[in-house]
């Protein structure tokens, strides 16, 4: 799957975000190396803390489906291009250093960096 088709399938399921409190919506959908692909949105809670990321939401669906090893992870938002936060950064970072994280406002303007660039000297126990 391409970066574009991946950033595609991560608009697809904005409409499922659940933000009642922010309004900003973000979805995300995230490709393993075996080929397949898992979404996730974000979902706020009136607890912020409980509040879980898009980014996170995708990958906790691959990996309760047996997926631990990503290739690249596509985000997309309601308002514009939007980055991973620190949390989903040190999240993702957790299976590796080599993960594509694909942005943009739309789907012909894409950035593309590794999870590397956005968490340089990543914190991993080994």
């Amino acid at each position: 799957m391409d970066d574009k088709a991946l950033f595609l399938k991560a608009q697809s399921v904005l409409d499922n975000a659940y933000a009642p409190y922010s309004n900003f919506k973000v979805g995300a959908a995230v490709l393993t190396k075996s080929g397949k692909v898992y979404t996730g949105v974000n979902v706020e809670n009136s607890s912020y803390g409980a509040t879980i990321c898009a980014e996170r939401s995708a990958i906790l669906s691959a990996v309760s489906d047996g997926e631990k090893d990503f290739a690249a992870i596509a985000i997309a938002s309601s308002s514009g291009e939007a980055y991973p936060c620190g949390i989903c950064r040190q999240f993702m970072y957790e299976f590796g250093d080599d993960i594509r994280i694909i942005t943009g406002e739309d789907s012909d303007n894409l950035n593309v960096h590794t999870i590397e660039e956005l968490l340089p000297k990543g914190f991993r126990l080994k």
